[in-house]
């Protein structure tokens, strides 16, 4: 039997898988939590990462690793290799001015030309900028410029600090996917080429920048390969086997619409970001602020557990008696209304109730994502299935009012840590020279059952913003 690892490093927590090689089979697993914060010193998530590999099994007679992690945080080192400052996170919006300034700079549509998406306060480029308007002095030091997954993947080949690793601050050995460094917003998904008159209008100066390995290539560990490593939705992507056509709507903390696509996308509005995948593909995506956490503030509100809540909300008639929730409860990214607050509307004597509460949450959570649906298939991009995911996806009300509210057939995989298993698979694709077919098993699959009018009614009250 062969092992490959794969690594989730998500914002929470490092998620480790062991698997067989062949067949895919889970093996063993660990995890360690990461510290709470929008920055976050990167010996945390090192620490982290070898505490759940020591529950995993450690990596002896491993053969191939790869990690996956959280996208667009900023890591930068000095000269010597050391972590400047703590690293900004995606979640870190201190750099939405500092996006809007590039933005002014370049030109929206130049810019979206360039990298194939709008930056946005989470993009690494706008956090770069921050740095070089607020701590010139950090910023000055910058001799290179990577991203969690990237930090990780060269800490474990044996490189860092000297004094703290086995084979000293090579910052030339840093490397990365393409689907992390499409969210830079300096890098180009269309010709897979760094833009350093991007990043030096961002930083202030030029520095090194990793390495981008092709989905399938490795560089050596010790004892092991290390495959190139991917951001967390495109290793998610991967860990489904998503193939063209398939469309991936995870309901976390935030949800997101992401397609596995054939050619690159770009829409200058911002909406949908064009990013390159973990298979030499494509990722456009969309991102909303708000997701699952919607529904435990309204099942809070009414005070039941997420069973009841969930019986609450089949016991509505689709459409919630005429009451709308568009849930902005923490602004929202998609659209670009950060300060934006959420909305009740609709109700009257009649169809105040609990259960009517409880759909309107529901709807309203997917009618947003239906609505980031919508605006990847206006640039061309197939969608014959969805693949819903995520803590809430196993939610039956979810699952009802999804086949509703989406244009195309909805599957539900089983629960699973498809961030690791997709780095999990690439470790063995980057170990056997072929993608691995392990299968993927589907618990539910909702009959279609559309009914345009909620998204009709959630329409007509979102445009009010």
């Amino acid at each position: 039997m062969t092992k490959v690892i794969g690594v989730d490093s998500s914002t929470q927590s490092c998620k480790v898988v062991v698997r067989d090689a062949d067949t895919g089979e889970l093996l063993a697993s660990g995890r360690a939590a990461h510290p709470d914060g929008s920055e976050v010193d990167p010996a945390h998530w090192w620490t982290a990462l070898q505490d759940a590999l020591a529950q995993a099994g450690g990596l002896d007679g491993v053969a191939a690793v790869s990690i996956a992690g959280q996208q667009h945080g900023m890591v930068v080192l000095d000269a010597d290799g050391r972590v400047i400052r703590p690293a900004l996170l995606w979640n870190d919006t201190r750099s939405a001015e500092a996006a809007g300034a590039l933005i002014q700079e370049v030109g929206a549509q130049e810019i979206v030309a360039r990298t194939g998406s709008l930056p946005v306060a989470s993009f690494t480029a706008t956090k770069l900028r921050w740095l070089r308007d607020h701590e010139p002095e950090n910023a000055a030091r910058v001799a290179a410029v990577c991203l969690p997954h990237d930090w990780l993947t060269w800490r474990l080949r044996g490189y860092g600090p000297a004094g703290e690793s086995a084979l000293g601050p090579d910052l030339s050995e840093l490397v990365t996917d393409r689907s992390d460094a499409s969210g830079t917003a300096y890098w180009s998904p269309a010709d897979g080429e760094y833009d350093h008159d991007l990043l030096t209008r961002a930083l202030g100066h030029d520095a090194a920048l990793p390495r981008v390995l092709g989905p399938s290539a490795s560089v050596p560990g010790p004892g092991f390969l290390v495959g190139p490593g991917a951001g967390d939705n495109a290793a998610a992507a991967l860990g489904l086997d998503a193939r063209p056509g398939d469309v991936v709507v995870s309901l976390g903390t935030s949800g997101t619409v992401f397609a596995a696509a054939s050619a690159p996308v770009t829409d200058v509005t911002g909406t949908v970001a064009g990013f390159a995948d973990a298979t030499g593909g494509f990722l456009p995506l969309v991102c909303t602020l708000n997701a699952a956490r919607v529904l435990d503030a309204v099942a809070g509100v009414l005070g039941v557990d997420h069973a009841e809540f969930a019986r609450l909300a089949l016991e509505a008639a689709p459409g919630a008696g005429g009451a709308v929730l568009v849930p902005y409860f923490e602004g929202e990214r998609t659209p670009n209304l950060p300060d934006a607050t959420a909305s009740l509307t609709g109700l009257t004597l009649g169809s105040t109730s609990r259960s009517n509460l409880a759909r309107a949450a529901v709807e309203g959570m997917l009618c947003g994502l239906a609505a980031g649906l919508d605006a990847v298939r206006e640039l061309g991009v197939e969608a014959g299935r969805i693949l819903l995911i995520g803590g809430a996806a196993a939610n039956p009300a979810v699952q009802a009012v999804a086949a509703q509210v989406f244009s195309v057939p909805v599957c539900v995989p089983s629960p699973g840590e498809y961030v690791a298993d997709g780095a999990a698979r690439q470790a063995a694709w980057v170990l056997t020279g072929s993608r691995p077919a392990w299968p993927v098993a589907l618990v539910a699959a909702p009959e279609p059952d559309p009914r345009p009018e909620i998204l009709a009614g959630y329409h007509a009250a979102a445009s009010r913003y």
